[in-house]
């Protein structure tokens, strides 16, 4: 036990991420549930203070041009960008996750079938590299978060689409001349698996169909590289590994390829081409601004514009690099520590199959999470016996992992 204890204050003094610790509001609390909820960055109660009291207080409705609350959604939108791998321009934020999933894939569909394009004046119905034909199928993956199942079956029955739910790695040999869209999800939310987005996206194309990807469980915690692997619509929340807050505002991500056609199945004022206009028909705006809806939810969204600080000077590859390693690290202690038999790791050996959190089954899985919880180690429980551990690695450190697979050996012995 403690030569691992020695490896782990070892590999945190190697750390290059180290530093970013100090930026977080922590106590002596293992936290390993940032793929829920993010720890709070240091720098985020003193901006809101200002927003609250300066901007609302005093400026009141000034601050929507003088402190640029307007541009707010394409502005931070630009500063997700890279956390996901794109240009700016194609990133905005707002809504929830399941409002732009649901923008995102009937939005696909319509993309697919080459419709129209939100009413903006001078724009052509078709084109792109999709022929519409007789698509008429969205396939799921069947492993998703619920919600997108449900937001699923919703677009289809409002495109006249079926609905085909699958398992991520039985999607190429389904797809057909009838597959409008796939909405997968990059890492399956209990087990941590990380699906194939370049491959997975390369049999979507090939098959004439558009990938709606969900970058929940990986945007900030491992290089997503949505420009680079050609994908078409993504979404993702800003909450956990993004660090935002609670139920801050989501993010919509339309390749720039698709934005003269992208058809929000939500025009809302502020996706307008001229907002203030108030005009009864309705323009589409250029550019990802096409995501948008309705009145931008400033609190929450200059919450999360001072939360992305954090990320200033951050590598992806150095997150990737450190995640893999937590886990791994992580993995071998419990190894050493819980008697052989008492949990079984759900989580894929392989590092192009790994996310950024550990699962592991385990008898009892619900009364364990709460003595761990109990002790200082917070992790999560899904039904019906998966203890979950996510590892964000901008302020997890070795010395946690460790003592999290201590703490759980105790906990079991008990």
């Amino acid at each position: 036990m403690s030569d691992l204890r020695q490896e782990a204050d070892s590999l945190d003094q190697k750390d290059e991420l180290r530093a970013k610790r100090v930026e977080f509001v922590l106590d002596d609390t293992v936290y390993l549930d940032g793929n829920s909820l993010g720890a709070l960055p240091a720098n985020v109660p003193g901006r809101v203070a200002d927003v609250i009291a300066r901007q609302w207080g005093e400026l009141r409705i000034r601050s929507w041009d003088e402190s640029n609350w307007w541009t707010a959604p394409e502005r931070i939108g630009d500063r997700v960008a890279p956390l996901i791998g794109a240009a700016p321009g194609q990133v905005v934020v707002g809504d929830s996750t399941s409002v732009n999933v649901f923008k995102a894939l009937v939005g696909a569909v319509r993309l697919a079938r080459g419709e129209a394009s939100g009413g903006a004046s001078g724009e052509a119905a078709g084109g792109g590299g999709h022929p519409g034909g007789g698509r008429d199928e969205i396939i799921v993956d069947a492993t998703t978060f619920p919600t997108d199942g449900y937001i699923a079956r919703s677009a289809a029955r409002l495109t006249g689409c079926r609905i085909t739910p699958l398992a991520p790695a039985e999607v190429p040999a389904a797809l057909s001349s009838r597959t409008a869209a796939v909405l997968l999800n990059h890492a399956d939310y209990r087990t941590g698996r990380l699906h194939d987005l370049p491959g997975l996206t390369a049999a979507v194309h090939a098959a004439g169909a558009l990938a709606v990807w969900d970058l929940c469980h990986t945007a900030g915690a491992l290089p997503v590289g949505v420009d680079a692997h050609g994908v078409d619509l993504a979404v993702g929340c800003t909450y956990k590994y993004l660090n935002g807050g609670p139920g801050s505002p989501a993010y919509l991500y339309v390749r720039e390829e698709h934005q003269a056609r992208f058809d929000s199945p939500l025009p809302g004022w502020t996706s307008h081409a001229e907002p203030f206009g108030m005009h009864p028909e309705f323009e589409a705006a250029r550019g990802a601004t096409r995501g948008r809806v309705g009145t931008p939810d400033i609190l929450s969204m200059l919450a999360l514009e001072a939360a992305l600080d954090v990320w200033d000077g951050v590598s992806v590859d150095a997150l990737r690099a450190k995640s893999l390693a937590l886990t791994d690290f992580f993995l071998r202690c419990v190894e050493a520590y819980v008697p052989e038999g008492r949990v079984e790791s759900l989580t894929p050996v392989a590092h192009a199959e790994r996310g950024s959190q550990v699962a592991l089954r385990c008898e009892g899985a619900g009364d364990v999470m709460k003595r761990l919880i109990e002790r200082g180690v917070v992790g999560d429980f899904r039904p019906p016996d998966v203890l979950r551990f996510g590892f964000t690695p901008l302020y997890v450190s070795f010395a946690d992992a460790e003592r999290a697979a201590r703490v759980l050996a105790e906990t079991l012995d008990a």
